[in-house]
């Protein structure tokens, strides 16, 4: 028999975890050595009930020693307030009782550790943790994520190495830090010594700068590596929106060696140096505005590490394998053999090792196109590199100026896509793309194509051209560098051929929290490829029972897709991974793709980015005050006439308790409104009404509805405005809809 909980229980549950959704907005250290065992603290809000710590990948886990909260302002100043009178009472010869001094006691040891103002009041809320890292843990990038009460928090990036890791004190734990921008502090002697090589974790404060000492030889090649907009790349209010970091290289008598800012096109710097003579060195990490806050987090490796500056060619054909030349620094060799026979079409990770460590990693691309390489000279339309279609073409942009002219044969009304892969694989050309017809008249120009596939780049400085032959006839590519840049670096590949329709998918939010019983909100995008426009269908990849999507469907021609995820109806002990999956149909050949988890968030305040994440996970507790959940009885798509309204019937099993429940569209296209929703005994009428100035016959998707309880704290139900709360009930089934004439049109 099911217990059932009073109803103003639930909805006081319902409000509780509508608040209380946890946010993590760093961890320090961010990473650790394999086979190590240490200490580490994760920031954030909403996390006075976690309970487990979860790492993707095997051979990383954590227990939860115990959770902290920054007293407000007002708080401290109650405790300051108290630790006086208790002084006051001593001084005056009162004593005090066992129990008195105990609690002044525990007011000092607070206001020593919380004693500052947080520069980021978002991150008042602590959980220590102790990190065990397995000797064999796969080195590279994870993801950690708290688990509480109401669910998981949004996944944080957390990186496994096999250097000696050096971390400075948990910056929570500084007893009353002065938090101010007097550059000033930068001439203090927060200065370590360390042994190389080493991974070094820090925290920049307001106005700090991190000193390090180290003893380095003659002839050293040394390379000093940040990670810092890698770790947290999402700062939302920070100008810009990321630690930006600079390191300085000093020798003892404090004359600059080297600094750096940047490397290529990437915000966080990497320093390439050898050491000139035996004796000490400093190095100086920064941010280059003076700006720090406990999410100001960074990892530094320094040693003599391998690091791959650049690969060539940048990519090759799947079944077979590449010669691919390598430079850089530390490496043991300049040439490698990438085995691809077991690789498909889309990106590998190239890496070389070097003084017994691997490299940095370098994306390599692989595809199914006949190859070929660049040949100079080939810079204009008189000496230009005759090629059969389809191609993919491995050059360089060698020297400031040049452009790499390309001839090919082509019949009127062909469909022709050119493609240029270079920023995209690390490359810093900032490529442009021009077709001309044999008498040199240009047809298309494009320089910077945007890809929302590709994470977190700011700037898309791949080239794309898509258009149809107009005769039959010799053509010519011509590809050069924007900025009129060019040199060894300047790698590109470059794809002629017919279009090859395809889709990728991307799914948010990464992470899912939903009482049991409930629908939730997700959404899926389709990053079309070479002009596929086709219906792809969604599915979910081996779920257990109890989980359903509703309206799952990407209608022809359109990019995106809100759809609901159904959870059953009990709480799971443990969160689970889901995988969502795309069919369609392509040129008669079925095709699937795995949607990849991500998050939607914003960069700078002006940058919007489809981040990837690396697990899809759904996290189910407590149960939803219904009994069944709520379905949709009408035929569907539900046909809406513009100018006029439709009616949707559903069944929605509320308890009357609940008192009144507002109902509202998430999400939807500008000029579809929720009109008017009558509630019958666990049914509802709900009519939606499509303005014809706004929309156009023949848009079709998905209506997302949510549902709220409205309430007073002191009485359910009240109507009193002023004092009204909306608490989250879920979302109905998504409902598949389109857009139609009116009838009197």
């Amino acid at each position: 028999m099911r217990t059932t909980l009073p109803i103003a229980l639930l909805l006081t549950l319902l409000e509780a975890a509508a608040q209380r959704e946890p946010r993590i907005g760093y961890i320090y250290p961010a990473g650790g050595r394999q086979g190590t065992t240490f200490v580490a603290t994760l920031g954030g809000t909403a996390l006075e009930s976690a309970s487990n710590v979860f790492f993707s990948g095997a051979g990383v886990t954590a227990q939860l020693l115990k959770l902290e909260r920054q007293p407000t302002p007002q708080e401290q100043d109650a405790l300051v307030k108290e630790l006086s009178q208790l002084r006051a009472q001593r001084e005056r010869g009162e004593g005090l009782t066992r129990a008195e001094a105990q609690r002044a006691a525990e007011i000092r040891t607070t206001l020593d550790r919380f004693g500052r103002q947080l520069s980021n009041q978002a991150l008042s809320q602590f959980a220590t943790v102790r990190v065990s890292i397995a000797t064999n843990a796969a080195p590279g990038k994870r993801e950690v994520r708290l688990g509480t009460s109401f669910g998981l928090s949004n996944p944080l990036a957390f990186c496994v190495d096999d250097l000696p890791e050096i971390s400075k004190p948990d910056w929570k734990n500084v007893p009353k830090s002065k938090d101010s921008m007097d550059p000033e502090l930068t001439t203090g002697t927060n200065e370590t010594r360390i042994t190389l090589p080493a991974m070094l974790n820090g925290q920049l404060q307001p106005g700090g700068v991190d000193r390090y000492r180290f003893a380095a030889r003659r002839g050293q090649q040394l390379t000093i590596i940040v990670s810092a907009r890698e770790l947290l790349p999402y700062l939302a209010d920070a100008v810009p929106g990321w630690l930006q970091a600079t390191l300085a290289l000093y020798d003892a008598q404090g004359t600059e060696l080297a600094y750096d800012d940047k490397y290529l096109f990437r915000p966080d710097p990497v320093l390439m140096f050898k050491i000139p003579r035996d004796g000490d060195y400093v190095l100086a990490i920064k941010d280059a505005l003076f700006r720090g806050r406990e999410d100001f987090v960074y990892r530094l490796a320094l040693g003599e590490l391998p690091f791959v500056t650049g690969i060539f060619p940048l990519g090759g054909q799947a079944g077979g394998q590449s010669t691919v030349a390598v430079s850089g620094w530390n490496l043991a060799q300049q040439q490698a053999t990438f085995d691809l026979r077991k690789h498909v079409a889309g990106s590998a990770a190239f890496h070389v090792r070097g003084n017994g460590r691997l490299s940095n990693r370098i994306p390599f691309a692989v595809d199914n196109l006949p190859e070929l390489f660049e040949q100079e000279p080939n810079n204009s339309r008189t000496n230009a590199q005759a090629v059969t279609l389809p191609v993919t073409i491995n050059g360089r942009i060698g020297q400031p100026g040049d452009v790499d002219c390309f001839q090919f044969t082509g019949q009127a009304g062909a469909r022709l896509v050119v493609e240029v892969l270079a920023r995209r694989l690390d490359s810093p050309l900032d490529a442009y793309l021009k077709l001309a017809d044999a008498a040199g008249q240009q047809l298309a120009f494009n320089d910077d194509h945007e890809d929302k596939a590709s994470g977190l780049n700011t700037h898309h400085a791949d080239a794309y051209l898509a258009l149809t032959l107009p005769s039959n006839g010799v053509y010519c590519i011509y590809l050069g560098d924007t900025q009129h840049n060019g040199g060894a670096a300047h790698s590109y590949r470059l794809r002629i051929s017919a279009p090859r329709p395809d889709f990728e998918l991307r799914v948010t939010p990464s992470g899912i929290n939903a009482r049991g019983g409930t629908s939730v909100p997700l959404t899926v995008y389709a990053l079309r490829k070479d002009g596929f426009a086709g219906e792809i269908a969604l599915a979910l990849q081996n779920a257990p029972n109890g989980f359903a999507l509703a309206g799952a469907r990407i209608p022809a021609g359109q990019d995106k897709v809100n759809i609901t995820l159904a959870v059953p109806p009990q709480a799971m002990v443990m969160p689970l991974t889901l995988h969502l999956e795309g069919r369609a149909t392509i040129a008669g050949r079925a095709v699937a793709r795995l949607a990849v988890p991500a998050d939607d968030l914003t960069q700078a305040f002006a940058y919007r980015h489809l981040v990837p994440a690396q697990e899809q996970k759904v996290s189910v507790w407590g149960r939803h005050p219904a009994r069944e959940q709520a379905r949709v009885l009408s035929a569907t798509p539900l046909k809406i006439p513009l100018g006029g309204t439709a009616q949707l019937e559903v069944s929605w099993p509320t308890d009357p308790q609940m008192g009144k429940i507002a109902y509202e569209l998430f999400d939807a296209p500008e000029g579809l409104a929720l009109r008017n929703v009558a509630a019958g005994q666990g049914h509802l009428t709900i009519t939606l009404e499509a303005d014809a100035a706004k929309l156009k016959p023949g848009l079709a998707g998905n209506l997302i509805i949510r549902a709220f309880a409205e309430h007073s704290p002191e009485t359910r139900g009240s109507e009193t405005p002023a004092n009204k709360r909306r608490v989250p009930l879920g979302a109905l089934p998504a409902v598949p809809f389109e857009l139609v004439p009116s009838l009197g049109k």
